[in-house]
């Protein structure tokens, strides 16, 4: 039983829903022309070679413009944001690992207990709360710098 489609016209029904019907229809007519389920016979190349067969004799039979009709999202003009995200990202990791105990060891070292001159106990303690402190100061540049990244991006991104 055939169902009347109305076919989309571009001026009255604009381009939107031209796309959407001619989406609907691709994926009706590959739902209508795959072969009903049946036990699995056969190797596993040859039903690769028939879905490639199959595919191939849709995009004969539907054309390129029913399978294209939905754009595909290019996201290479993000590709520089992307990357400067992720330098940014790792820099501040490795900030975050290497400041904090390199910090408290050589606080703890020649700090309190080689200028200071005071006990282990004592000196354990106030390296401790120098790498706190310089945990916090990392996470608050990193802020700062995600921060002033996304408005420039975004400032970039409006000028266009």
């Amino acid at each position: 039983m055939a169902v009347a489609r109305r076919r989309p016209q571009l001026g009255r029904d604009g381009p939107a829903v031209a796309m959407e019907t001619a989406a609907r229809g691709a994926a009706a007519a590959a739902l209508r022309m795959r072969p009903p389920l049946r036990r699995a016979s056969g190797t596993p190349e040859a039903s690769v070679e028939r879905d490639a067969e199959e595919a191939a004799a849709a995009m004969e039979r539907y054309g390129e413009a029913a399978l294209n009709a939905v754009p595909v999202p290019d996201f290479r003009q993000n590709e520089g944001s992307l990357t400067s995200t992720l330098r940014t990202l790792l820099f501040f990791t490795a900030l975050m690992i290497t400041l904090p105990v390199g910090l408290y060891f050589s606080s703890k070292a020649y700090i309190f207990e080689g200028t200071l001159g005071m006990s282990d106990r004592d000196s354990y303690f106030y390296a401790a709360i120098v790498a706190v402190v310089t945990v916090h100061v990392v996470l608050a540049l990193f802020v700062y710098v995600a921060w002033n990244e996304g408005s420039r991006q975004w400032r970039e991104g409006k000028q266009d």
